[in-house]
């Protein structure tokens, strides 16, 4: 925090979600932690890189300056302020209808993720017990017994003579 304290276009900031900050990590998003946001204080984001010290200064450095938005649009390619302009000229209610679209398809690609990966833990699961299963199966069928044939064939120097 003490690299950006006199930042004018970056706020590091520490919250104790658990206490007096339970409020602000609510609304927006906190749900385990630690977890770390970033973006525009209206639209933050969770942060997904390394937890170093280096790490989190590399995509400070990178990440943490004025960038296009509403507020710095001069910053904007055309194609952004044309998307900007366009998301400005719609009504509080259709704004909102849009983010709430936006949203749910968000929550539906977690869901969809959420359940192929519970079916993957399940086929792991059967995977493994399949293949501990066989292991016994093959270990039971006398493959001990042959190893300990071979060895002590092998250390008494016993050959058998070939036809």
């Amino acid at each position: 925090m003490g690299d950006f304290k006199d930042s004018a276009s970056a706020l590091v900031a520490d919250v104790d979600c658990t206490a007096s900050g339970k409020d602000l990590c609510s609304d927006i998003g906190v749900r385990g932690y630690p977890t770390i946001k970033w973006g525009a204080p209206g639209a933050l984001e969770d942060y997904q890189g390394g937890r170093t010290y280096d790490d989190l200064k590399a995509f400070a450095d990178e990440n943490l300056k004025p960038s296009c938005s509403p507020a710095n649009i001069d910053l904007c390619d055309d194609d952004a302020k044309a998307e900007i302009v366009a998301l400005q000229a719609l009504s509080a209610e259709d704004l909102a209808t849009a983010i709430t679209t936006k949203e749910a398809d968000l929550a539906a690609a977690e869901k969809t993720f959420e359940e192929e990966v519970e079916k993957l833990q399940t086929k792991y699961k059967s995977l493994m017990e399949e293949k501990d299963t066989a292991i016994a199966a093959v270990k039971e069928s006398g493959l001990g017994l042959m190893k300990a044939v071979k060895a002590a064939a092998a250390a008494s120097g016993d050959k058998k003579d070939e036809l």
